[in-house]
């Protein structure tokens, strides 16, 4: 009989894996000079939408950052990589909201900013010092006493 937190956690890790995959998958195509899958090239839609064509680059390395840290079996990567994902889709639901865009954008952006919110919120650190702190120093009985 398996253990049924060894389920969810392999689950969980799983969960996690298929985002970050996702996320790696929007920095490819941002960084990607041509034709994507998801239409023209990404240079293209943000000179549409009103930004630099460059800014893609620095979006698609946060996303990859963050996509990294998502599948790092740590709290605190995890919900780093979390915020700074709901960061950048704050900007993107706004972006696609006024730019009405294709309904694939119009529901993918929000969508994935309410899973980000719910992975920052389980990931959410006790003490935001938990955040800088990677490992817990060792505590030896001379130490203490």
């Amino acid at each position: 009989m398996t253990d049924r937190r060894t389920v969810s956690n392999w689950l969980r890790t799983g969960f996690y894996w298929f985002v970050a995959a996702e996320f790696f998958v929007g920095f490819a195509t941002k960084f990607w000079s041509g034709e994507t899958m998801f239409g023209p090239a990404y240079s293209e839609k943000f000179a549409d939408w009103g930004f630099d064509p460059n800014m893609r680059f620095v979006v698609g390395a946060i996303e990859l950052i963050c996509a990294i840290l998502l599948v790092i079996p740590r709290r605190q990567a995890r919900f780093l990589g979390a915020a700074g994902l709901v960061l950048v889709l704050t900007g993107a639901v706004t972006t696609h909201v006024i730019d009405d865009g294709p309904v694939y954008q119009e529901v993918s952006a929000p969508l994935h900013l309410v899973i980000m919110l719910g992975i920052a919120a389980v990931n959410w650190p006790a003490d935001v010092r938990e955040l800088f702190r990677w490992r817990r120093p060792a505590v030896s009985d001379a130490a203490t006493g």
